[in-house]
């Protein structure tokens, strides 16, 4: 069986969410599979510029195939079409336009896709809500498979994916939440699908040591790791921390790593490490009290899951859904909506040792029943033979309804998109195993 990954951006030093894991699938998938990658030329994620040239090259063993992207992003253009559609009522076209100035746009990649339909079995395609996912799927037809990597934001709310998603052969969710908001959005219950999430690379033997020793940290602290971005939660955390740092002077300390697109304050408690290397990251969560994670909107935590496979306990903001209905699942964590809560389950979480000691241990239970890679590989695998079954049987493949014609696709008959994310059902589900 052959295999296609595709996905917006690709390489071994691109640790985006979605495009890590779309790596980490490609690579663990081709062990049991023929995989090959599509992707662009682009490694920034706003300009989508062409920095690496196009063509075919091997990384860690996968053939990927890069395509050049037909214009940087306009951000300004981008925030024009953006309001149109998520704030006004709009058109179908309308919205066609915002994902063409969303980008990466990449006629070359589609072309390919178009005329290589016939090389594959199926066709991977990661995060939805891209030029190359939505035109691509259009083009390989019932190849098509989906991990949709959706968050709550107002995205969702766009009219142009439901086809997408009641279209497409399969889904793979990363969230029971988020598959419980696809379904509500794109009523597609009968799409074949499972919640899969991803599993790391996780190491067998970290060193809290030799982290403590190579960064000069040798009192307790808490750790947040990722972009440190307003839209990932990072001003909050900084004014919570702060104001429970006033209150306890000799306590923690919170410890960075990522890349900062915000100012962080200058304070002897908080310290930016900036980028590390794996080893320094994971001996960072080994060492810290817990993971702090004050994001608003996620389909997945990586970090959070790779903390609990460590054995540490994790703090989530509660207004993340997917956070907050992970720590209920797992047991192995903590969540907050205000300062106090934030306060108090911090002082519970690095105060009472047993209780971190049995939030930890949870952790490495959770990770190991359900986000271990053989579990990972395990339902990629029994989807792709699921599907190639029904092939066999005559079955008549699924495929995305067509585009609307010229004068229906421009009638203003579209609710803004944050209408429409306003009223689709939240709150964490319980009765899910991922």
């Amino acid at each position: 069986m052959k295999l296609a990954v595709v996905v917006q951006r690709y390489g071994a030093t691109i640790n985006g969410g979605a495009e890590l894991h779309a790596r980490y699938v490609a690579e663990h998938l081709g062990r049991h599979l023929e995989v090959d990658v599509l992707t662009t030329c682009a490694v920034d994620y706003v300009t989508w510029r062409n920095e690496l040239p196009p063509g075919r090259e091997v990384i860690h063993g996968r053939t990927v195939h890069r395509f050049p992207v037909d214009y940087e992003r306009d951000v300004a253009l981008f925030a024009r079409r953006s309001a149109t559609v998520f704030e006004r009522p709009h058109s179908q076209q309308s919205e066609l336009a915002w994902l063409a100035s969303e980008g990466p746009t990449s006629r070359a990649l589609i072309r390919h896709l178009r005329a290589h339909r016939d090389t594959y079995d199926f066709f991977l395609f990661f995060s939805y809500r891209y030029y190359h996912t939505y035109h691509g799927i259009r083009a390989v037809g019932p190849r098509a498979l989906l991990v949709p990597t959706a968050e709550r934001d107002e995205v969702i709310g766009l009219g142009v994916f439901a086809p997408l998603f009641r279209g497409v052969r399969a889904l793979m969710y990363n969230s029971p939440e988020e598959r419980a908001m696809i379904n509500a959005a794109a009523g597609n219950d009968d799409v074949p699908a499972d919640v899969v999430g991803i599993g790391s690379e996780v190491p067998d033997r970290p060193d809290p040591g030799r982290f403590r020793q190579r960064h000069g940290l040798p009192g307790r602290f808490i750790v947040y790791v990722g972009r440190i971005d307003a839209n990932k939660g990072c001003l909050e955390l900084f004014d919570y921390f702060l104001r429970y740092a006033r209150g306890r002077p000799d306590g923690l300390t919170l410890v960075l790593i990522g890349q900062p697109v915000l100012q962080i304050p200058a304070h002897p408690r908080i310290r930016h490490l900036g980028f590390v290397s794996d080893e320094d990251k994971f001996d960072a969560m080994a060492a810290a009290e817990l993971l702090v994670m004050p994001s608003y909107f996620e389909s997945l935590s990586m970090v959070a899951l790779e903390t609990w496979a460590l054995g540490r306990p994790v703090l989530a903001n509660g207004r993340c859904e997917v956070l907050k209905g992970q720590c209920l699942r797992s047991n192995a964590g903590l969540y907050y909506e205000t300062y106090q809560e934030f306060a108090e389950a911090l002082r519970a979480m690095t105060d009472d040792r047993p209780l971190s000691q049995a939030l930890g241990r949870n952790g490495i239970r959770f990770y190991r029943q359900h986000y271990a890679w053989p579990i990972i590989e395990e339902k990629y695998l029994k989807m792709f033979a699921r599907l190639q079954a029904d092939d066999r049987s005559g079955a008549r493949p699924r495929e995305v309804s067509p585009l609307p014609g010229w004068f229906a696709r421009r009638r203003r008959d579209l609710p803004p998109a944050r209408e429409r994310l306003a009223h689709l059902p939240s709150g964490p589900v319980l009765n899910a195993a991922g």
